[in-house]
């Protein structure tokens, strides 16, 4: 990461004098979200009287809508609002969410009475509480999902130049992982070991001077109009296909409408070529379509098609972020029952369990940049290519689902050597090397899937490589909770209590469907042929097959 020069500096619009700005509204916002969502499972569980397994349900769902949030405001901010509306707009919405989530803490009416486990006594909490709650969670949620990708794009759309983009990309991801870090230690700490209030006003605090730092430095900014998202362009060449499903495919490409780039249309999925066929009243006398929805160019359609190609490979991405969901919320439910006691005084937060996710990612991306990819290449005379890393990031998946079910096992037989304990007698650091283990899969299969889709993508879709992978950790956090829904419909396995239950066996499944999975993986890229040949090449020094 480089520093901005004092030239860069000194601009009134736009560029490095907007950089504090942006940053400071990053940590604030970040830390505000952080602080309330990475403790959510043990708040509901100790004072709403949640159900462990509901409580990890819940933010599997809150994490599935913080993952598409973001895509659906990016098409908002491209198409209508622009990136500056959509930012004080969510970062008040989230701010309403966050106020709402203190008063369940401080105001009497809102916040639920204790009850002594296994008291009989114990009076139903009233509706208005939960909806209280579950309000607020919402509003925490998708407020600051939608500053995700926008404040990004804001973030670099203040800069000209493609080097000046790329430092202010590793400073932004730079803050935005230590907030998170600090949000699910520093303040799940003081929630833990303080107070929730505490903690929350922390929250409230946070987001409040995020939001004040952004709007402070509006005559700043550089604010660009919406151009419409590419998301629409590929809608329009679905709805006009089916317009004219009817029309006869013609047999010469005049018949086809090109726009600014002369492209021949495709053998493959010709029935979307019908989308681009001229007919009356579509071409203006300048050139241009007169109905959008009705006309595509050969381009546009040819994008679509790329997309397609791609999506059984994307697809298989899915239990990939399953497996992560199912381990990221149950791994918290078994820290609770187990000591997490570092030297006398010091306990671990639950809630800050999956930082070793996070750490272990940090770390071995370094170690894969300054270590690992240079010795293969050296090794083997070629690089990792993007299906390569994904192939890896496969396998370790599947390895940390065996290391998971075999410390849940161990960890089983100790709760049943010490029945009625509530706590069991043995570390939460036993989690630390399955944690460890989806931390470095990450850092094989996420980069690889970005790097894939950028560089397999035309111009025009290259920014829906991030969305992708958005869209697709969204979709796998509710494939999550459908999963862990039907096993305590089906099985024993997922008791209130998992000190009864048998979550060994939950991962010994995911085991099971990671090997299938992979094979379903290895199937699909053997299949696929790259689209950019010179990408591969750059990537391997060699075009040759996966």
């Amino acid at each position: 990461m480089g520093a901005p020069s004092e030239a860069q500096i000194s601009r009134r619009t736009g560029g490095w004098i907007t950089f504090p700005f942006i940053i400071a509204s990053l940590v604030g916002l970040t830390l505000a979200f952080g602080g309330l969502t990475s403790n959510l499972i043990v708040y509901l569980i100790k004072e709403f009287d949640v159900e462990s397994i509901d409580a990890a349900q819940i933010t599997n769902l809150v994490n599935g809508a913080g993952s598409l949030t973001p895509v659906l405001a990016a098409i908002v901010a491209d198409s209508f609002l622009g990136c500056f509306s959509i930012i004080w707009i969510s970062s008040i919405i989230s701010l309403l969410g966050a106020i709402l989530l203190t008063l369940t803490t401080t105001v009497d009416s809102l916040r639920p009475t204790t009850c002594e486990v296994g008291s009989t006594s114990c009076t139903p909490k009233p509706k208005v509480q939960y909806v209280v709650l579950y309000a607020a969670i919402a509003l925490v949620t998708l407020g600051n999902a939608s500053l995700r990708s926008t404040l990004s794009t804001m973030g670099a759309n203040q800069f000209d130049k493609p080097k000046d983009q790329g430092i202010f990309f590793n400073w932004f991801f730079f803050f935005l992982s230590g907030s998170t870090i600090v949000a699910s230690t520093a303040i799940v700490y003081v929630e833990d070991n303080v107070s929730w209030k505490a903690g929350y006003i922390i929250c409230v605090a946070a987001n409040v001077v995020g939001a004040a730092i952004f709007l402070l430095g509006t005559r700043f900014y550089n604010n660009s109009k919406p151009e419409g998202s590419p998301f629409t362009s590929l809608a329009r060449v679905v709805v006009a296909s089916i317009r004219k499903r009817k029309l006869p495919l013609p047999s010469t490409s005049e018949d086809f409408y090109h726009g600014l780039m002369l492209v021949e249309p495709s053998k493959t999925y010709r029935f979307l070529n019908r989308a681009a066929i001229k007919s009356e009243g579509d071409v203006k006398p300048d050139g241009s379509t007169a109905k959008s929805w009705r006309l595509c160019s050969v381009q546009e359609i040819e994008d679509f098609k790329t997309l397609i190609k791609i999506l059984p490979l994307w697809s298989t991405s899915f239990f990939l972020g399953t497996t992560i969901g199912v381990q990221g919320s149950l791994s918290i439910l078994q820290a609770l029952s187990m000591d997490r006691h570092i030297g006398p005084n010091f306990q671990i937060p639950a809630g800050s369990m999956l930082v070793f996710v996070m750490l272990s990612t940090a770390l071995f991306l370094a170690l894969f940049d300054k270590f690992l990819f240079p010795t293969w290449k050296n090794l083997s005379g070629k690089s990792l290519t993007p299906l390569q890393r994904i192939g890896v990031g496969h396998v370790l998946n599947f390895l940390c689902m065996g290391v998971s079910a075999i410390v849940e096992s161990k960890r089983l037989n100790v709760a049943k050597s010490n029945q009625g304990s509530i706590i069991v007698p043995m570390s939460a650091l036993w989690l630390v090397p399955q944690l460890a283990l989806v931390g470095i899969a990450e850092a094989f299969h996420l980069p690889g899937q970005v790097s894939l889709y950028y560089q397999e993508f035309p111009i025009t879709l290259k920014n829906l490589a991030t969305a992708m992978i958005s869209v697709l950790i969204g979709i796998a956090f509710y494939l999550t909770t459908a999963l862990i829904d039907v096993v305590r419909r089906t099985t024993t396995w997922l008791p209130g209590n998992i000190n009864n239950g048998r979550l060994d066996k939950v991962y010994g499944v995911l085991v099971v469907g990671g090997v299938l999975n992979f094979g379903y993986y290895v199937i699909c890229a053997w299949f696929y042929k790259y689209k950019n040949i010179k990408a591969v090449v750059d990537h391997s020094d060699s075009p040759s097959h996966e």
